[in-house]
């Protein structure tokens, strides 16, 4: 799978994920929807194609760039963040302690899971 062939993929499951939030009303990003999507083609196939594993391995190294645009976006709106900083800041703390817990529960149980399959 070429990578022009793989980016269209990703591309073509983020648009899926969007058009079914926009047509079903859920209330989850289309972007989500599209990984989610591209997780269970995936599973169904079996695996994952070289062309989109190298591609992905790519899009990851370069993964902070993705981090401009909103950090841009925050200097947009400067003057309200510095108006409402504490909900602001709270939300930051927040997120960022769900998400390091979620990954804790994630890896262990990923760990116990995986460690039983390779000792049987």
């Amino acid at each position: 799978m070429p990578v022009l062939k793989a980016i269209a993929v990703l591309l073509l499951m983020q648009l899926a994920g969007e058009a079914l939030v926009k047509v079903t009303g859920l209330p989850f990003p289309g972007s989500l929807i599209g990984l989610l999507l591209l997780f269970a083609a995936l599973a169904y196939r079996g695996g994952v194609p070289k062309g989109l594993r190298d591609t992905s391995g790519h899009l990851l190294q370069h993964l902070l760039l993705l981090f401009i645009p909103p950090v841009a976006g925050i200097m947009m709106y400067f003057d309200r963040i510095a108006r409402e900083w504490l909900p602001f800041l709270a939300a930051c703390i927040g997120g960022a302690a769900l998400t390091v817990m979620v990954t804790a529960f994630v890896f262990q149980w990923a760990l116990r899971r995986f460690y039983k399959e390779t000792e049987a």
